[in-house]
């Protein structure tokens, strides 16, 4: 509303606007929140013609909050990615050396055919079940800073050939300090259901305790690193050094 000022009078017929139903502060471009008002009460006001009219008291609207998509509850990143990424940060943090301690010694096995090779690459399964198999997809997994996933399959078969309580028990609780607790730099991916079954069977371990978190692990490395595995430079070489030595011969 304008209100002009004739003779240093006020109209009689003056409202006094108690609610404001006119736009929002900021929709006219930003004339209300930067005071423009009338122009003609503006510069009498300047020039000191008469006297300066108080405006309308306008409330203050409040707007809505901005969603915040990074650091809020509302933010996309979930649990699991989260713990992820402090996993992986946790292993670029440990020193070469280090690390190397913490990595037990491949599996014994015999040096494979050129066909046993190229098997690999047929399935995921065939890959799994070979030793030579898994010692070179474990190289794999080491320059992707995720070979403890295959370590934990590796243990949680060791636990299934147990028999003796007493090893069971020493057995199980030496895979969860190393592969299942968030303090272990060696921690694996698992979710929160998967988590709350271990909890619970820890208080009774047997050979089968890490059986759900083993085929989790399992189904991770074959969705995710091993179609890299089979196209990788790695495999590749391991391929052509094997048909090179097989043609020799």
């Amino acid at each position: 509303m304008c209100l002009r000022t004739r003779g240093g009078h006020r109209p009689p017929d003056l409202i006094h606007a108690d609610i404001y139903t006119g736009p929002i502060p900021g929709e006219r471009g930003g004339e209300l929140a930067m005071g423009g008002g009338c122009s003609e009460t503006s510069a009498l006001g300047a020039t000191g013609g008469g006297r300066e009219v108080a405006q309308p008291r306008i409330p203050s609207v409040q707007m809505p909050a901005a969603l915040c998509w990074c650091c809020c509850c509302s933010c996309s990143w979930n649990e699991d990615e989260k713990r992820r990424r402090r996993r992986r940060g946790r292993r670029k943090r440990i020193s070469q050396d280090t690390k190397m301690e913490l990595i037990p010694k491949c599996e014994v096995c015999t040096k494979p055919s050129v066909e046993e090779i190229q098997l690999w690459s047929q399935s995921f399964e065939k890959l799994m079940r070979n030793p030579a198999g898994r010692n070179v997809f474990r190289e794999f997994l080491r320059t992707e800073y995720s070979e403890e996933n295959m370590m934990f399959w590796l243990a949680c078969e060791d636990l299934k050939r147990e028999i003796s309580k007493s090893s069971i028990e020493e057995k199980a609780r030496s895979i969860y300090e190393d592969y299942i607790s968030i303090l272990s730099p060696k921690e694996v991916s698992l979710d929160a259901r998967v988590r709350e079954v271990i909890n619970r069977k820890m208080q009774d371990p047997t050979p089968h305790t890490f059986e759900d978190a083993q085929l989790q692990i399992y189904t991770l490395m074959h969705r995710d690193p091993y179609p890299r595995f089979i196209s990788s430079n790695i495999y590749k070489a391991l391929i052509q050094g094997s048909s090179h030595n097989s043609s020799e011969s």
